[in-house]
């Protein structure tokens, strides 16, 4: 069992090292996240990028490699879940909202162990609270379906 899967992911994703050490930023793992409804999670397509030495001491990166090498996706684990009949998209909030991911997901870009839960509560009175304090519609058919 790799560290990250003590975290509830099956491999010990660490943020940090890929903002600081690499000069990451979200959009370039999230690249949906400015034209889609979902932000999309990275998976072997964007981690083979940079991931390929399936002999690399660190636990972490080798488990990437193997994924890679096998051509097989990594299976993580979903955390922020929005209900169906509720209606969200990162397009209008990053790209047209200009909002920071930082607003809900937190400093990400700290994190050395993997997310295992959302920074806020993805419920109805936070995002209506936030929606007043930018002054966005609140009317109950811009975000239900």
């Amino acid at each position: 069992m790799g560290r990250g899967e003590e975290d509830g992911q099956p491999i010990a994703y660490n943020h940090q090292k890929h903002v600081s050490e690499a000069g990451m930023a979200c959009l370039d793992c999230h690249a949906n996240a400015e034209t889609h409804e979902r932000a999309s999670i990275p998976n072997i397509g964007t981690c083979g990028n940079c991931h390929s030495d399936t002999t690399v001491d660190n636990l972490a990166q080798r488990q990437v490699a193997e994924y890679v090498a096998k051509g097989a996706l990594i299976p993580w684990k979903q955390i922020h879940i929005i209900p169906d009949y509720a209606y969200f998209s990162h397009r209008r909030h990053v790209k047209l909202g200009q909002m920071d991911c930082a607003t809900c997901h937190g400093d990400v870009g700290a994190m050395i162990t993997p997310i295992t839960k959302p920074f806020v509560p993805l419920k109805m009175g936070w995002c209506m609270d936030c929606h007043e304090q930018h002054v966005v519609s609140n009317d109950c058919a811009a975000c239900h379906r």
